[in-house]
């Protein structure tokens, strides 16, 4: 049974996975974490994660190895909080110290659940949405900078003995919600991200310089349209964002009058996040991959699987592994490319 003594690992110690372990370990569960370099291991083993930000201030000590491989034994419960470009190969390495009642919570942005469970097992695997932001300043420095909540949930819509104890550890973060509709709730963060994240990388863009343009806001719309038909075509019912934003009534009505009111919806999510710049555009600034296949990839991938055409979300997927391979610049001048020229 997973409980308050259940032996518990966080891999990877950024921003998520660095608040989430210090604040359960402060809070008296049996924490250990991967955290990818030896010299960071130390540093947590004697000094702890400095976890700071809008749930206080904490430094706390705890086991911590570099690599998967070196950890001390069995897990009953990890929180996979790599990038989702390094998710797969930490999940292969887990498999050795997981048992057969172990669970993996998946924190990556994006949808990456499918893919986890192929490598653990799906009943292993447990659906979660992370509601919050954070920011690692430096390694083992990491900065909570939004509240929010945690949204969990069992993969395969069925009843989960285990949601119910890892909503305590997670309670410890902040508020957790268990949820019958996990990959609806995980899908609509996927599309906020496939929208925002996505064409930041494209282009470079703060937030609110990008949805300043209106044919930018029009690829936005047009991403979302995709992405509802692909959730329809998958049977599954996507969950308003945050609670707030519905979808459906976003992209269901192509009046004029609609039209108009969401192009203003748009413009102030840009006006009130405008110095929010992409992680994927992040990424690419230090030569690294994006995580675009558990974004705007998954979409497509799913409406190949459905029979539903995804061609923006095609193109921005094209144009962005271009990037990632160094073929194509980040500029605004890629939406004026001829994928785009209905906008």
């Amino acid at each position: 049974m997973i409980g308050k003594n259940s032996s518990i690992v966080v891999v990877g110690t950024g921003a998520i996975g660095g608040v989430t372990a210090a604040l359960m370990k402060n809070a008296g569960f049996n924490v250990e974490v991967v955290c990818k370099y030896p010299d960071l291991a130390e540093k947590i083993i004697h000094q702890g994660i400095h976890a700071f930000g809008i749930r206080g201030d904490v430094q706390v000590p705890m086991p911590a190895v570099a690599t998967v491989k070196e950890l001390s034994g069995k897990k009953d419960v990890v929180f996979l909080a790599t990038k989702a470009t390094d998710m797969l190969q930490a999940a292969r390495d887990l498999l050795p110290f997981l048992n057969d009642s172990s669970v993996v919570v998946s924190l990556q942005n994006g949808l990456c659940e499918d893919a986890i469970g192929e490598v653990v097992g799906r009943h292993r695997t447990i659906g979660c949405v992370v509601g919050w932001g954070g920011t690692m300043h430096s390694p083992g420095e990491v900065e909570m900078t939004s509240s929010g909540e945690f949204i969990i949930g069992n993969i395969d819509h069925r009843p989960d003995d285990r949601l119910v104890p890892i909503k305590q550890m997670l309670d410890t973060v902040l508020p957790t919600i268990i949820t019958e509709n996990t990959i609806g709730h995980l899908y609509s963060k996927l599309i906020i991200n496939a929208c925002i994240t996505s064409l930041g990388a494209l282009c470079g863009l703060y937030l609110g310089q990008m949805l300043s343009r209106a044919k930018i806001r029009r690829i936005f719309m047009a991403i979302m349209k995709e992405a509802i038909a692909v959730a329809d075509g998958m049977g599954l019912r996507v969950e308003p964002y945050s609670g707030k934003l519905d979808y459906y009534k976003l992209t269901g009505n192509d009046s004029a009058t609609a039209r108009l009111a969401a192009h203003l919806l748009i413009m102030v999510i840009g006006i009130k996040y405008r110095r929010l710049k992409s992680s994927s555009l992040q990424s690419l600034e230090r030569g690294k991959p994006t995580e675009i296949d558990y974004l705007n990839g998954y979409i497509c991938a799913q409406g190949d699987r459905h029979g539903v055409d995804t061609p923006v979300n095609d193109a921005v997927v094209k144009m962005i592994r271009e990037i990632e391979q160094g073929a194509r610049a980040i500029s605004i001048k890629n939406f004026s490319e001829p994928e785009f020229g209905a906008f």
